[in-house]
């Protein structure tokens, strides 16, 4: 399976790097097309300490624990929109917009990207593939409900940074982990069953 990743600059970097870590280590995936822009790389410095500013593909695979010579992650320049994820003649299996800023929402609901995500997704929605957006924005406006809502008849699919507690999280990481285990399973990428609700309360 091949997947396009791109971070925007809403907060919530540790969910683009939890997901990023789980694809790499689930098995099912070969080729992550990694995009980043400006504005993650500056929320990543605050949230999580990590400088990404003029990474390469090494320094991603450090930030996400793989080997320095790992080849799964493909870094492309956001605005590098030759790059494969821009055309539908690539063939990939969907795109993942994690976190998602409203200013990316807004542009691909438009139609009128200007960089290689922008790009990307509105490839991806074209060509019938499988986008997910994940919004980390509280509250929401007018605009962005409209616009959410225009994307996801589009058939992009919409989904919340909004995790569960019915898990009983004990970590800061185990609530990500249970967001980004809803990102996987649209993907049907395995991982961890253990957030999984079991239809037992523990009631007598």
């Amino acid at each position: 399976m091949e997947l396009t990743v791109a971070i925007t600059g809403a907060s919530g970097a540790l969910y683009a790097q939890r997901t990023l870590i789980h694809l790499a280590a689930s098995g099912a995936v070969e080729r992550i097309n990694l995009v980043v822009s400006d504005s993650a790389k500056t929320v990543a410095m605050v949230e999580l300490g990590c400088d990404l500013r003029g990474a390469d593909e090494k320094k991603i695979n450090e930030w996400l624990g793989l080997p320095a010579e790992a080849r799964m992650i493909r870094l492309h320049r956001i605005d590098n929109i030759a790059a494969t994820p821009s055309s539908g003649s690539h063939p990939q299996t969907g795109m993942i917009i994690v976190p998602c800023s409203m200013g990316t929402i807004g542009a691909i609901a438009s139609g009128a990207g200007t960089n290689l995500i922008h790009r990307a997704a509105d490839v991806t929605l074209k060509e019938g593939r499988k986008l997910v957006l994940v919004p980390r924005e509280t509250p929401y406006n007018a605009i962005h409900l409209e616009n959410m809502l225009r994307l996801s008849r589009a058939g992009a699919r919409v989904l919340p940074a909004s995790p569960g507690f019915y898990h009983r999280p004990q970590t800061i990481e185990a609530l990500v982990d249970h967001l980004v285990f809803r990102i996987l399973d649209q993907f049907g990428v395995p991982h961890s069953a253990g957030t999984r609700w079991k239809g037992e309360t523990g009631a007598a």
